[in-house]
């Protein structure tokens, strides 16, 4: 009775504090100060680095951490990582000390959640107050975050359920706590149940962005997105809610809305790599190949210091400037080259000895000289990497079908055809690498003339459903002068001339129509646009006899 006495007057005395700073000063004055308040096992550290090391072989209760550390990684990063590695238990704390209070830092570091924000300078009081308060509910509600941290969420779940009652204190944290865990076990009635007690009493951020999540996973979608533009609106800086707005977009197939929102959200935020390759990925997508290279530029930058630090960020990079230099003979063009070039040396010195990355790095140097009429570079980096292409088992599909993208660069268009065709045939049963080998297949050119091939064939769709089968035919033949491969435009404009030739019988026009039925007689059985070819290909021979 005497030692829970002694535990509920001095809430520091138990626990292991971390303290993380670059200044000496600073350390042993928070040092001073953590003992006057009771403390007693007390860590200094001086850098990010040492203290995520020393978390890693030490159970630690309270980590006060500077958010300016010199030099390598930041506040930010250290908690990113600590999340990430799950070197911090549910019940342990962790506090973002700072003199720096700009929005770009305070958004970047709530990105993870610290658990509260300690403003420099720093005195006991203040302390002793707000560190003791958060120590009391550390302890209250330890039950919890211990069955948590054992990953036993149904007991976590009965311990949340008793203690409502007997710590309403705590009610908000608790609550949270039972959805969370509710979505955790796939209970979601029961968490949508919790969402909505919380908001008919009261509109919460956090209840409304749990009860979305619900939404989008029962694909409610258009609910859902309407109900997180108007949180996103009511509350600007809520950054989870415009991921979720995103993700929301996307699988209503609006991928360019989706662009918008995280375009915006990385303006709020700048320092969170996540979404700053995500916003990469989506713009990609989206043919923007502009705004995905200043996406990749952030995310690799990001990266330095960063748990999520990857060698894909820089192909991607590197990727998206060769799209962006191919063909562009300007100082313009050749700069963005020359950073292409230079991102892959970047990444091979951070990333060094791994002899996959080396053929990757090597594929796309070849591909930014050819795009720069540097033929003879090109033609040498080819001769050494093609031996380590062979045979097609020997790496990835990624990889191969970068490869084919590069020879289709240096006019090897047959050789190209046939290693897709080799690709096609060997993932068949992986339908994503099946629409990346198609959509080289059909458009082997820079993204430019994607586009404008992509808007021709979209006016000759519109002619053809508002009858004008002439203006149609001229759409599709012009889209073909720039992707005269491609499955879909080559049996659009089939489909269109049959139908002339239903109203206007000429043998001309089926001959055309023979013509580019030849064009795709390579098509691999597992395009997606084969059985469209052979049931076209039956209907010409019956009208032909």
């Amino acid at each position: 009775m005497q030692n829970l006495r002694k535990d509920s007057v001095n809430p520091f005395g138990k626990l292991t504090f971390l303290v993380v700073d670059d200044f000496e000063n600073f350390r042993l004055s928070m040092r001073q100060m953590l003992r006057s308040c009771g403390a007693d096992k007390i860590e200094l550290v001086a850098h990010g680095g040492p203290a995520i090391q020393y978390c890693t072989y030490n159970h630690v209760d309270v980590v006060l951490c500077d958010y300016n550390l010199g030099d390598g990684k930041n506040g930010q990063h250290v908690l990113e990582e600590l999340r990430h590695k799950k070197l911090l238990k549910r019940s342990s704390l962790f506090l973002m000390v700072t003199a720096e209070t700009s929005k770009e830092m305070v958004m970047g570091a709530r990105e993870y959640q610290p658990d509260a924000y300690l403003t420099k300078p720093i005195n006991r009081a203040m302390l002793d107050k707000r560190l003791g308060s958060l120590i009391r509910q550390r302890n209250a509600l330890l039950p919890v975050t211990r069955e948590i941290d054992r990953e036993n969420y149904p007991e976590a779940i009965t311990m949340c359920l008793q203690a409502l009652p007997q710590q309403p204190r705590y009610k908000t944290w608790l609550m949270k706590t039972l959805g969370e865990l509710y979505c955790q076990v796939g209970d979601l009635a029961h968490a949508q149940k919790i969402y909505d007690d919380v908001l008919n009493q009261r509109e919460l951020s956090w209840a409304r962005l749990g009860k979305c999540k619900i939404l989008l996973a029962n694909r409610s979608l258009d609910q859902a997105v309407d109900s997180l533009k108007a949180l996103i609106e009511k509350h600007p800086d809520y950054m989870e809610a415009y991921d979720l707005l995103a993700e929301g977009l996307e699988q209503q197939g609006k991928a360019l809305q989706a662009q918008k929102v995280l375009e915006k959200a990385a303006e709020h935020s700048p320092n969170a790599l996540l979404r700053q390759k995500h916003l990469a990925e989506v713009a990609g997508a989206n043919q923007d190949i502009d705004t995905a290279t200043q996406a990749w530029r952030q995310t690799v930058s990001l990266g330095t210091h960063s748990i999520h630090d990857s060698a894909g960020h820089y192909l991607s990079l590197a990727q998206s400037l060769s799209d962006l230099s191919e063909g562009n003979l300007d100082e313009e063009g050749a700069e963005k080259a020359n950073e292409a070039v230079n991102v892959l040396a970047r990444m091979q010195k951070r990333f060094p000895d791994d002899e996959n990355l080396d053929l990757r790095s090597r594929i796309i140097e070849c591909r930014v000289h050819a795009g720069q009429g540097q033929n003879q570079e090109a033609e040498r980096i080819l001769q050494e990497i093609t031996p380590r292409l062979e045979p097609i088992t020997g790496f990835s599909a990624e990889v191969g079908v970068d490869f084919a993208k590069t020879l289709f660069r240096m006019n090897q268009a047959t050789r190209a055809r046939q290693l897709l065709s080799e690709l096609a045939a060997y993932y068949e049963d992986q339908p994503d690498v099946l629409q990346k080998i198609e959509s080289l297949m059909d458009e082997p050119v820079g993204f430019r003339q994607k586009l404008e091939a992509r808007g021709l064939n979209r006016d000759g769709i519109r002619a053809f459903e508002s009858g004008d089968l002439n203006a149609a035919v001229e759409a599709f033949q012009n889209a073909l002068t720039i992707v005269p491969d491609h499955a879909a435009l080559n049996l659009n404009l089939v489909q269109v001339m049959m139908k002339q030739h239903d109203e206007y019988p000429e043998p001309a026009i089926l001959a055309t129509c023979k013509r580019h039925l030849d064009t795709l007689k390579g098509l691999p059985e597992q395009h997606r646009q084969h059985r469209r070819y052979l049931a076209l290909q039956r209907k010409l021979q019956g009208l032909m006899q």
